[in-house]
């Protein structure tokens, strides 16, 4: 039901897990007919409209508060990407390794620029 729909997305929006411009975005969705598919992934809740584009995804990355070594970054890709949080962990660490820091420099981008749930 449409109803339904709608108040868990105001549920969501209310605990944060959607940004105003999303609860907008997924509100508009629903009205218009547009199936809105709403996911628990690892404690977080995100919300995939339709055909889950790229930007979408992104649009929905928060870094975790719950699962977190330093910034959260590993634990929010986890949530939306689906990839357990310990492989992100290993990407990094890798990726770092590989190329003399930039992973180091990627991941502390994404701490800074990617907000917290």
């Amino acid at each position: 039901m449409i109803s339904d729909e709608i108040r868990r997305l105001h549920e969501l929006h209310q605990a944060g897990a959607l940004t105003d411009a999303e609860f907008e975005q997924a509100k508009a969705k629903v009205l218009a007919g547009e199936r809105v598919n709403l996911n628990k992934n690892g404690g977080s809740s995100s919300y995939h409209a339709g055909g889950s584009t790229v930007e979408t995804q992104l649009r929905a990355l928060r870094r975790s508060r719950r699962d977190r070594w330093l910034g959260g970054v590993c634990g929010g890709l986890n949530g939306v990407m689906g990839i357990e949080t310990w492989v992100w962990r290993l990407v990094f660490l890798l990726f770092t390794l590989i190329t003399s820091g930039f992973g180091a420099l990627v991941y502390l981008l994404m701490w800074i620029f990617v907000p917290e749930e």
